[in-house]
Order: C-alpha cells, then structure tokens, then sequence
C-alpha cells in the first residue's frame, strides 16, 4: 500500500474537521457583533468527534478573565466534571493570549488550533501582549500542539465586521 496516497485522504479530512469546528467557533464570535458583550472572539473545544464547548469572549459583563478560551474551558469542565481536559483540542477564532495560553495549559488541552494571530488583534485596537503560543510553548517547555491561519479570511472578515461598528468598545 503506498502510504504517501492513504495519507491525503486523512489529511484533507482533518483539514475539513478543522473548518468545520473553527466556523462554529467564528459563528460564535458573530454573536458579539449584536450582543456587544466582548470582543470578536469565539471557542469551540473539540473530544474525538464530539463538541463539548463553544463561547464566546464576554469581557465587558465585567470580568476580564471571560475571554472566549477560558469561557469554553469552564463550560468544558463543567460538562465533563473534570478540570482535565486531556486528549481535546481547542479552536480559537484568535491566538490565545498569554492567560488563556496557561489556562490550556494548565487543562491539559492538547491542540490549540487558531484563525488571526495576536499582532491581528493588536492591529485592531485591542490591548494585547503580544507574545505568541509558539513562544510561550518554547519558554514553558509545553508539548500543546499549535496549528494557526486556520479559516484566517473568516476570522479576519470577523475582525472587519467588528471594526466597522460604531458601538464597538475596546479593552
């Protein structure tokens, strides 16, 4: 069997799963075009086959800790009843920032795969520390496995849409 033939099948399965469970994440996001709740950021962390949870950021309820990552996270956890979150993987509509980088971390999430970059956001107005996952990875010695660009144009037009609006609040 030649293993070069029976490895594009899985690829391109793969790479349909990642912009299947990343658009929900982007839809997600979306909310917050309307609900102006949080920035345009969105989550969907992925088991297998099965969504356990996708949120959305809802930082301007006032907690600054409800980034769309740590959203999904304490949804994850709570629908599992476990703080162990092993052998998931989350999409995020952005690179994660520095917190919610450790808060995959420390769930023991084993992917992050990601739309924009964090510079995208910055870009936009929003207070970001720009240090990247990939950084963050070298520095903590983590073994989270980071795919990014994934659905970028979505995730871009998301950062477009949101910075259109008038009502828009930065943080």
């Amino acid at each position: 069997m030649n293993t070069a033939k029976s490895q594009k099948p899985a690829k391109a399965q793969k790479k349909s799963l990642h912009k299947k469970y990343m658009g929900m994440a982007v839809s997600k996001a979306r909310e917050n075009l309307v609900k102006m709740e949080g920035g345009p950021f969105g989550a969907c962390i992925v088991k297998g086959d099965r969504v356990i949870a996708v949120a959305r950021n809802t930082v301007l309820k006032n907690d600054a800790t409800c980034h769309a990552e740590i959203n999904a996270i304490r949804l994850a956890s709570k629908k599992l009843k476990t703080y162990d979150l092993s052998g998931s993987v989350i999409y995020s509509t952005t690179e994660p920032c520095p917190m919610c980088f450790s808060a995959i971390h420390w769930a023991k999430i084993n992917s992050i795969i990601y739309g924009n970059n964090i510079a995208d956001a910055k870009r936009i107005g929003f207070d970001e520390l720009c240090i990247s996952n990939v950084s963050m990875k070298k520095q903590g010695r983590a073994k989270i496995k980071i795919i990014g660009g994934v659905l970028r144009s979505d995730c871009n037009r998301l950062f477009c849409d949101w910075s259109a609006l008038s009502n828009k609040q930065l943080y």
